[in-house]
Parts: C-alpha cells; sequence; structure tokens
C-alpha cells in the first residue's frame, strides 16, 4: 500500500490512565496497533464517582499521541433507571444483557458516520460487549477481541452465587452470551483470545471461526526488579469486580486464618478501588488493609514477600499476574488465578487450590527468601522472553496486516444479521 492502512478501533473503555486489567491490555493494543496503522477510536468511559467530567478530556488528551479519539458515556450510568431497563428489555427481548448496556445513540450516529467515508481499511472491536454494533460494518473485516470467555465466566459467577434468583439469572446471561458468541465467531474476519485455553473453547462454540491468540503483556520496561521488601502478603484488584470480591472473601474467611496460625499476625494489603464502608468491614473483620484506588500500585508490590491471587472465577488471562512476574515477586495462586498463563507449579509461580495448601505455600515463600528469589528470577525471564508487549506487539501486527486482503468475514458482517437465532433457540440451563 502506498499509504499506511487506516483502523478503526471500538472499545468499551476508554483505556488511559492504564491502571487496571482490561484497561491496561486495551491501552498497550492501541499503542502497538497505532504504530502501523493510522487510528481513529471510539471509546467508552465509565463515571467513576464523579470523576469524569475531569478524568475523561485529560484521558483523551493522553491518548490523543496514538489515535483520534472520542469518548462516549455510558448511557446506564448516566441516566435514572437505565440499569433497570436494561436488564428489563433483556429478558424480554433474550438478547444478552451487555448489548443493552453499551446502547447509545451518539455512539451509534458517530460510527455510521465514520463508516460512511470510504476511509477505513480495518475494524478492532475491542469486546464482544459491543456485539450490537457489528451488523453496521457490512464491507470492512473485523477483528474483535475476548478477553475471557464471558460465558464461561458467568456460569462460574453463578456457580458461587448464594441466592437462588440471582444463580438463576447469571446462568441465563450465560446461555444468552454463549449465543452471542457462537453467532458473532463464525461471522467476523478474526476472533482475538488471550490464551489457547480460551481460543479452544471458543473454537468448540463456532468451529467455522478464525482464532488467534495474543496474549497479555506486560511492560517490561515500566516494571523492573527493585530491592522491594520482605514481608507481608498483597493482593490488586478493585472491589467492583465480582470474581475480585469473591476472592478475597475466599482468602480473608479460609486461607487467612490459617496462615496466621502458622505465621503470626501477618500483613494483608488490598490494593485496589473500594468504597469506604468495605474498608471499615475488612478492617474491622479480617485485620486487613484495603487501600482503596491508588494510582501506581508498584510501590504496594514491591513492598510485600508475597502476592496472592485466590481466585475462583475467571478467564482469559491476568495481567495482575504479569505485572508481578515482571517485578520479580513470588505469586500463590489458585489454577484459575493463573489460567491461561505458560504456568507450571513450582517454576516461577506456587498453584495451590485447597486453603491449606495455599496457606502452606503463602507461609513457605513468607519464611524463604531464597524460595522467594528463586522464583522472582524465573518470573522475571518469563516475563521477557514470552510476555513482553513490544514481543506480542510483532505478531499481532504481521496479523492485523494480513487481514487487509482478506475482505469481510465470509458473508459479510452486516449481511447476515437477519439470521440470528431468536430467544426460543437458546437452552437454557435447568437448575
Amino acid at each position: 500500500m502506498t499509504r499506511r492502512p487506516r483502523l478503526l478501533f471500538l472499545s468499551q473503555t476508554l483505556p488511559y490512565p492504564p491502571d487496571a486489567g482490561v484497561k491496561i491490555r486495551t491501552y498497550h493494543v492501541l499503542r502497538l496497533l497505532a504504530a502501523a496503522f493510522d487510528t481513529t477510536a471510539l471509546c467508552f468511559y465509565r463515571w467513576k464517582g464523579g470523576r469524569a467530567q475531569q478524568d475523561v478530556p485529560a484521558a483523551v488528551r493522553a491518548l490523543s499521541r496514538l489515535a483520534q479519539v472520542e469518548a462516549f458515556p455510558i448511557p446506564q450510568e448516566h441516566h435514572l433507571g437505565r440499569l433497570a431497563w436494561d436488564h428489563l428489555r433483556s429478558a424480554l427481548r433474550g438478547r444478552v444483557y451487555t448489548a443493552f448496556t453499551y446502547e447509545s445513540h451518539a455512539f451509534r450516529s458517530r460510527l455510521q458516520a465514520l463508516l460512511s467515508e470510504p476511509a477505513f481499511d480495518l475494524v478492532h472491536v475491542d469486546s464482544l460487549d459491543l456485539s450490537a454494533y457489528l451488523p453496521l460494518i457490512s464491507s470492512l473485516p473485523v477483528a474483535c477481541v475476548h478477553h475471557d470467555v464471558e460465558s464461561a465466566l458467568l456460569r462460574r459467577r453463578g456457580e458461587h452465587e448464594a441466592a437462588w434468583w440471582r444463580r438463576a439469572y447469571v446462568d441465563h446471561q450465560a446461555a444468552l452470551m454463549e449465543r452471542e458468541e457462537r453467532y458473532w465467531c463464525e461471522r467476523v474476519a478474526l476472533n482475538v483470545t488471550v490464551s489457547e485455553l480460551d481460543r479452544a473453547t471458543l473454537h468448540g462454540l463456532a468451529p467455522l471461526g478464525r482464532f488467534v491468540v495474543v496474549p497479555n503483556g506486560v511492560d517490561t520496561e515500566a516494571l523492573r526488579p527493585d530491592s522491594g521488601g520482605d514481608g507481608g502478603i498483597v493482593f490488586v484488584g478493585g472491589s467492583t469486580w465480582f470474581p475480585n470480591q469473591d476472592a478475597m472473601t475466599y482468602f480473608c474467611e479460609a486461607i487467612l486464618p490459617l496462615v496466621r496460625r502458622r505465621d503470626g499476625r501477618t500483613a494483608m494489603r488490598w490494593v485496589g478501588r473500594a468504597s469506604e464502608e468495605e474498608r471499615v468491614r475488612y478492617r474491622r473483620d479480617y485485620g486487613i488493609e484495603l487501600t482503596g484506588y491508588v494510582p501506581d500500585v508498584r510501590p504496594y508490590v514491591s513492598d510485600a514477600a508475597c502476592y496472592v491471587v485466590p481466585l475462583r472465577i475467571g478467564g482469559g488471562t491476568r495481567i495482575k499476574i504479569l505485572d508481578d512476574l515482571a517485578m520479580v515477586k513470588a505469586v500463590v495462586s489458585t489454577w484459575i488465578g493463573c489460567e491461561g498463563l505458560d504456568a507450571t507449579d513450582g517454576e516461577y509461580i506456587l498453584v495451590r487450590d485447597t486453603p491449606d495448601a495455599f496457606a502452606a505455600a503463602v507461609c513457605d515463600v513468607l519464611r524463604d527468601r531464597e524460595l522467594r528469589n528463586r522464583l522472582g528470577r524465573a518470573a522475571r525471564a518469563t516475563a521477557e522472553r514470552i510476555y513482553s508487549w513490544e514481543v506480542i506487539g510483532e505478531q499481532m501486527i504481521r496479523t492485523y496486516l494480513g487481514l487487509l486482503d482478506s475482505g469481510p468475514a465470509r458473508e459479510g458482517v452486516g449481511t447476515v444479521s437477519a439470521k440470528r437465532p431468536t430467544a426460543a433457540s437458546v437452552r437454557l440451563p435447568h437448575r
């Protein structure tokens, strides 16, 4: 091509500052693709407790170094009753809830205006949460990212819901999301998953789809080893994400008492967004510190001797673990917590699934400096060899450039919407 190809980048999040899992990946993917494409990005943003009015313009300015960026509010966060209305429409229409969450007249109008110009060569859709907009894209190849297998994530969440009605509703949403995955994975030009496990799962749902694995990565320049600390335990993740909250409740109730029985009153920090009520309750009930949102988690991770990932619900790969590998930290995780990583127990991470075994591994790390150092050195080497964003970016850019000659998906994304399965065709699980 005599000019740089042009990319239209659609995202369910405004990825700046890159301070949380999905935002970190989306930021670096946007950064890497902008090296090969002239990029225009349409991004949704969250309100975050009223700070968006100040934060969004600053985020757009920061991202403008990479692309032409426009930001749109998620409607249900700005209109009274929209949250309940979106859930009601999902139930009545038999369509996954996220299709209504991101339904925005302003976003749709801007997307249609951009697509009316014969200027773009490729469309990147950063999540199937935006599937309601896919029928608009009729003549361009679409690469759709799957940060995890959302239907599987919902099913895992349903298993941990205590109330029967919440469990039934989450299972219902899992079935609706699985239908969305089956439908669109075979109609976009390329599906990008973050792990081989996710690729295999989605390929099983959509055997005619085309898939490629582009793993989550880590900025090995920004996250470097330092002398750090030798005491205490740390976990990073906002409490607003259900799997994080479930993980910490599980850790505090089932694992931490066993650790403290063996190792005294071990200091514990939970770093991430949390309400004041949660901070007070966890300090009172479990004797741990919730920091609330911090702009830079590195000092907190550096101070700790052991990083824990006690997740019982999840999918994709854990960017939180990758960051700690780069910082030469010893990590103890469940298998779900490190799912999707090139992980071998005992090589650079300790993997334990029962409370007793998890607690014993944490105590081993706390007591044994040589073990911490060995795990940390192996972790850093793994981060540099496999998970550096610069290593990952080379493969991703080659793959995206290869789509330019492929045209749209088999039947054209915009030409197949009339064939969407009806709600009656979805088989929902019985309890």
